[in-house]
């Protein structure tokens, strides 16, 4: 099968498109053929060697696929040859087939394209997790949201203005991003070039109460006006260290404030963990897509043989939403 391979760690130009082994499914598990996967951050760290796989996943790049199955393992049911699905995978969604846990697949609504359902499994569910099923967003809270534009973040705030639509959302953005992350639905994109320390203005805007819930993939740089910006009760879940690892806490304010501090990563979970965060996805979120109440944010679709130029935009952070790769 056709596959982005790598030698050797390192920048763009060390991805290749090759030959590779085409996968077997286990008892558990489906082979699909793929149409379509996209780039995530974690796919470039990972091409950097910073990142591997967890043990017993393919070592091809790629954490969701959308396709059509295969085949079945022998200990599959409730799944059939030629279903259109999408799934996450530990690794191998940069190839014509991958193979995938059955019960982390989900189906492709009639509505959607392969492009858009490959969009899903990584960013949404990682927005959904984090954001409410253990951030706990309920209609009416305030949240904010870092990284204004990005694939996670674009998820979150399709996902809070379906699922909790008198929320308030704050979206840290760059100057060339806020006026879009403002039509998506953000209450407050702040530019995060200029407003180091939001804390105030968040604090102006929810009239000194603080948030709810605060969904971060900054780390260190941004741990102390995240707590500040944090009301009573109010979850800061920490999905990336982009800007370190390490950062002094008033740990007084906190247990004041009876706050939570929540580290958080979907790729390592259990598979049976996984599939359960799957199944509340389905049932809370896949109608919202399958109605078009969200629609994936799709900067561009790449072909396969353009992955250096899919990474190469990842890198630059000038993408809107998410980056597709075409495969079949």
């Amino acid at each position: 099968m056709k596959a982005v391979l790598i030698d050797e760690f390192g920048g763009v130009d060390v991805l290749k498109v090759d030959a590779a082994e085409r996968p077997q499914p286990k008892a558990d598990e489906v082979l699909i053929k793929v149409a379509a996967t996209s780039i995530n951050r974690p796919d470039l760290v990972q091409r950097e060697g910073k990142y591997p796989p967890p043990p017993g996943d393919s070592v091809i790049l790629g954490l969701e696929v959308a396709g059509i199955i295969e085949e079945l393992g022998s200990g599959v049911s409730g799944w059939k040859v030629g279903d259109r699905v999408m799934s996450l995978v530990g690794g191998g969604g940069y190839a014509e087939y991958a193979v995938a846990y059955a019960c982390h697949l989900m189906p492709i609504p009639a509505s959607m394209s392969f492009e858009e359902a490959a969009c899903v499994n990584e960013s949404y569910i990682t927005a959904f997790l984090n954001v409410f099923m253990i951030g706990g967003l309920k209609d009416g809270q305030t949240a904010i949201l870092h990284g204004g534009g990005g694939g996670v973040n674009t998820a979150a705030i399709q996902l809070a203005k379906a699922l909790t639509p008198n929320a308030k959302l704050i979206v840290t953005a760059h100057p060339s991003k806020m006026e879009r992350v403002k039509e998506l639905g953000a209450d407050l994109v702040l530019d995060f070039t200029t407003t180091p320390d939001f804390s105030e203005a968040v604090k102006e805007f929810t009239h000194k109460k603080g948030v709810d819930v605060i969904l971060d993939h900054v780390g260190a740089k941004y741990l102390a006006p995240n707590m500040a910006s944090l009301g009573y009760t109010g979850k800061l879940v920490i999905i990336g260290i982009i800007s370190g690892i390490k950062a002094e806490l008033n740990l007084a304010l906190m247990m004041v404030k009876r706050q939570q501090i929540i580290g958080s990563v979907l790729r390592s979970r259990p598979v049976p963990e996984k599939g359960e965060i799957v199944a509340e996805f389905t049932r809370r979120a896949l109608p919202k897509f399958a109605d078009r109440s969200i629609v994936p944010i799709i900067e561009q679709v790449f072909d396969i043989e353009q992955i250096q130029d899919a990474h190469r935009m990842m890198e630059e952070d000038k993408h809107f939403g998410k980056i597709v790769l075409k495969i079949g």
